[in-house]
């Protein structure tokens, strides 16, 4: 009898990093699983769960994955040390939540109170050369799909503005990318000087 045989459970592992790997053989015990092969790449911290054919479901954090490389006819693998997670521990292990927020005094504010106070400075005047960009090309007679390729830009170009700190490199570069006319290259020179 190999020692395939004795991996009688069915794992997946949970990486720190959010990755997750299923349908791995084991064999679980109260504080060791054993998993041969070297993949997947199993870290201190790491979860692993499994699940049970009568629908329950365990989840262990790794202590120490011990590692042991090929041995005569002992295949490599891990000879994990877990703690086994209770269910208020594996949840909270397992929650992974990302929050993303932009704008003007953007935050979150979890379980706390927010007394901050935030300072947003949009400088009007080049708000107002956008404007007056706007209408200089709309007036160049451009097709459907040059004027669908500007507004692009001068959007990109106002929410750099509207930032409040734009990037000098990236708004050069979209306002830059514009239909070359006199009356465009003055403008955009006069909103580039800004900042």
């Amino acid at each position: 009898m190999g020692f395939a045989a004795l991996m009688t459970d069915t794992v997946s592992i949970l990486k720190q990093n959010g990755e997750s790997f299923e349908g791995i053989k084991a064999s679980v015990q109260s504080d060791k699983i054993l998993i041969e092969g070297a993949q997947p790449f199993i870290e201190t911290g790491d979860l692993v769960r499994r699940k049970m054919s009568n629908g329950g479901e365990e989840t262990f954090s790794v202590l120490d994955p011990g590692f042991h490389e090929k041995f005569h006819a002992i295949p490599a693998g891990y000879q994990m040390t877990v703690v086994k997670l209770g269910v208020p521990e594996a949840a909270k292990h397992t929650q992974n939540i990302t929050y993303n927020v932009s704008g003007h005094n953007a935050r979150i504010n979890q379980n706390s109170a927010d007394s901050s106070h935030n300072i947003v400075s949009v400088n009007p005047d080049a708000i107002e050369l956008l404007s007056a960009l706007r209408g200089e090309i709309s007036r160049m007679g451009l097709t459907s799909e040059q004027e669908r390729e500007v507004s692009e830009l001068l959007n990109s170009a106002e929410a750099q503005i509207q930032s409040g700190k734009p990037s000098k490199p990236v708004l050069s570069a979209l306002l830059k990318a514009l239909p070359h006319a006199t009356n465009v290259a003055a403008i955009v020179s006069s909103i580039l000087s800004m900042f």
